[in-house]
């Protein structure tokens, strides 16, 4: 009989049996019977993972007397072998094989030719089906694809029996697996140990055999449809057109999801009587071994697109559409993910959620501005991570080095809690000080406030003891949201915000989208930029569209009722710009007064000075503001020409560099002359040695990332600042000093604690 005749035969033998009374033990004892007839095969065995080890269970060939006796351990013999890699084997002559083990008292000597499948629970190997000939002989890859139907029907059956424990599979998969290093790219720095889960759970098949093919057939028809209707809709999307890495992938997928001849392929899977998840997992298993066997890069990566697409498929047909985040996590968790967006991060519960790996993922991503305010650690463009990585296992992430440790050894464990004992030193250190001022041992005080951005975020307030928030970034609630959020909205995240810092200050900057932060609902997709981060952003678009800035003045306004409230506008290019600003909300202010709204007691207006060219005009700016803050961040990377984005240029260019140093006592100085307080705002004064560096300069004020206030704090209280500032005012006016090198030596001269 032909093997895909033999299939569906088979499956329909299986069939009864599974709807048979007798006992697991007898129904696979009918299982062999079945596959050696259907497939004309000598031997057909059932191995089964119990207590560690893989029990010969059933067999028809093989000697009755090995049942039961007949054990081997994960990577052992062949058998082993096809359970630790959980793909199959097709062999000519079994002996020949390196991992081949004679097992005498199986009376196998006369048989030459070996295949065996996994049979498959919740990602892990539970057992192995095999045949055997005595003559040596390749089997046909129908043969193969009629075993792993096979095992994907077993493995139900032997779920539903009992007589596999699904904990103990996974444990024994974690075990017998190899651990491996998955270089990445790192996105936030951070380290983070936990389980793996993943963001869209793999779908559990617990039925495999179709009650009406016919039936089945239509639910996978509905599926296509409804998965195409999503991938057509996708690429209307604003950020979808006009090209570029996301545009690419998504043609991809319209390509794959409207192939005939994977459709095809999933409707002979159902022809043999699977039903429509099962016949889409085997064709997936199918292409699965193919993308293994593949070497060249390009082809591996469009199977791993199709693969992403079975899933999706698998998802819609099936109706397991949900999240983890919406499961609920109850472990210290790596959630792994393809891609994901900012609103869907801040759904996952952030005492479970200690880091995050994409496949994808950039340094611009809208995610990854968010997890760097939630502080947990992200490493992305990871190859083979869905490969590799299974649910379930445990994982490093060490987003710093820019690695995955996966399935790690008791070394690596024990290396990373060392680093966990030594962080919670330095955090017991840090809570020693938190209610102390930064005050120097030259009496200078030196005021450490906090970057925020989501309503918890002012939670950190009391547990850093920072002085206040030098910087809310009211965009995070525009970037979480498919749609603008309405003034209601926006004020009552405003309200939460002063409410929760009491009497400490906050500088509210009003809304900073475009460039990295594009925000499709407020932006026209068709103007594509070349360069967004110099584009139409932050301020220039907000002057551009009127409506939504008197729409955030006013929230921003009723907010403030009865306190100070501080508005800062983010690149400022010209005076002119940051006047428009300011009138426009005073004008707001005015209307306000009229319709007879409580109203702040005070407004401050400050202005962010991340361009070059305010710094020209800062004459002419200064008398207009009552604070400024500089931005590290833009304003570097404007000064040196270098795309902070880019990871080429990433570390090029050093926050030392006397080019950016004498900017920023310019900048400094000047201020203070005019009266007017200078904030520093940005990764530069996060870092202990980089702080000491501005204080030398004579900033007075930092606002910083939560995670640093207790370092930059500790480190203040341990230095002498005045002799720094004298000492850096000859390095900057002496050229070719390593202002670096020359700062690292006084500091620890002076035993500074730079962490």
């Amino acid at each position: 009989m032909a093997a895909v005749s033999a299939a569906r035969e088979i499956l329909r033998r299986l069939h009864e049996v599974m709807a048979a009374k007798s006992g697991a033990e007898a129904k696979l004892n009918q299982v062999v019977q079945i596959v050696a007839t259907e497939l004309s095969s000598e031997v057909a065995s059932i191995y089964l993972l119990r207590d560690g080890m893989l029990e010969l269970y059933a067999t028809r060939g093989l000697a009755q007397a090995a049942v039961h006796v007949t054990r081997l351990s994960m990577g052992q013999g062949l058998v082993g072998v096809i359970a630790q890699s959980r793909e199959p084997l097709n062999l000519a002559e079994a002996k020949a094989h390196p991992d081949f083990a004679y097992r005498p008292e199986t009376g196998e000597d006369d048989y030459h030719s070996f295949a065996g499948v996994p049979i498959v629970r919740r990602e892990s190997a539970i057992g192995v089906l095999g045949v055997q000939h005595r003559e040596p002989r390749d089997y046909d890859e129908v043969e193969i694809e009629a075993l792993q139907t096979v095992a994907m029907v077993l493995s139900e059956l032997i779920h539903g029996a009992g007589l596999v424990d699904d904990s103990q599979a996974a444990q024994a998969r974690a075990a017998s697996s190899e651990p491996m290093r998955l270089p990445g790219l790192k996105l936030v720095d951070g380290l983070g140990r936990g389980l793996a889960v993943f963001h869209q759970p793999r779908v559990i098949i617990e039925h495999t055999v179709a009650d009406d093919t016919e039936a089945e057939r239509q639910r996978v028809y509905s599926a296509f449809g409804r998965m195409r209707e999503q991938i057509d809709a996708m690429m209307g999307q604003a950020e979808f057109v006009g090209g570029g890495d996301h545009h690419d992938v998504l043609d991809t997928y319209k390509m794959f999801a409207y192939d005939e001849g994977w459709s095809r392929r999933i409707n002979e899977a159902i022809d043999t009587g699977l039903t429509a998840e099962a016949a889409i997992e085997r064709v997936q298993a199918r292409n699965r071994v193919r993308m293994r066997s593949i070497d060249d890069p390009y082809l591996r990566e469009r199977l791993t697109d199709l693969d992403d697409l079975s899933n999706r498929l698998l998802r819609i047909v099936s109706g397991q559409l949900g999240t983890a985040a919406q499961l609920g996590l109850r472990d210290d968790t790596i959630l792994i993910a393809r891609n994901l967006g900012p609103a869907e991060l801040l759904e996952y519960d952030k005492r479970y959620l200690k880091g995050v790996v994409l496949e994808e993922g950039s340094l611009t991503a809208h995610v990854i501005i968010v997890a760097r305010a939630m502080g947990v650690p992200v490493l992305g463009r990871v190859r083979g991570l869905f490969a590799e990585v299974s649910e379930g296992d445990e994982l490093i992430v060490d987003a710093g080095n820019g690695a995955l440790l996966v399935r790690p050894q008791a070394a690596m464990i024990t290396s990373y809690k060392a680093m966990s004992v030594l962080k919670a030193k330095q955090a017991e250190k840090f809570a020693a000080v938190r209610d102390l001022p930064a005050i120097s041992k030259d009496g200078r005080r030196v005021a450490i406030m906090m970057n925020a951005g989501l309503a918890d975020d002012a939670q950190a307030l009391e547990l850093t003891g920072a002085d206040g928030i030098g910087l809310f970034r009211t965009e995070f609630q525009f970037l979480v949201s498919a749609t603008l959020p309405r003034r209601e909205r926006q004020q009552a995240l405003y309200r939460a915000v002063l409410d929760a810092a009491d009497t400490r200050p906050v500088v509210f900057r009003t809304i900073d989208i475009g460039g990295d932060k594009a925000v499709p609902y407020l932006l026209d997709g068709s103007a594509q930029e070349e360069n967004p981060a110099m584009g139409w952003r932050a301020l220039r678009l907000a002057l551009g569209r009127p409506a939504l800035m008197k729409i955030q003045a006013r929230a921003l306004l009723e907010a403030g009722a009865g306190r100070t409230l501080n508005v800062m506008f983010p690149m400022v290019s010209e005076p002119w710009e940051f006047a428009e600003a300011k009138a426009l909300v005073e004008a707001q202010r005015a209307l306000l007064t009229r319709q007879g709204h409580a109203l702040p007691a005070h407004v401050r207006y400050g202005a962010m000075i991340e361009v070059p060219a305010l710094i020209e005009t800062l004459d002419t700016l200064l008398p207009m503001t009552d604070f400024v803050s500089v931005g590290t961040n833009d304003l570097t990377q404007f000064l040196f020409a270098a795309d902070r984005a880019n990871p080429r240029l990433a570390d090029r260019y050093d926050w030392m560099s006397p080019a950016i140093l004498r900017v920023l006592r310019r900048i400094v100085v000047t201020a203070k002359a005019a009266g007017v307080p200078a904030t520093i705002c940005g990764e530069m004064g996060g870092r202990p040695l980089e702080a000491l560096a501005l204080m030398a300069l004579g900033v007075d004020t930092l606002s910083i990332t939560p995670a640093g206030v207790g370092p930059i704090k500790a480190m203040v209280r341990s230095a002498a600042l005045e002799p720094l500032s004298a000492a850096m005012a000859e390095w900057l006016d002496s050229p070719g000093v390593d202002v670096r090198a020359a700062l690292l030596a006084a500091a620890r001269a002076q035993g500074v604690e730079l962490g």
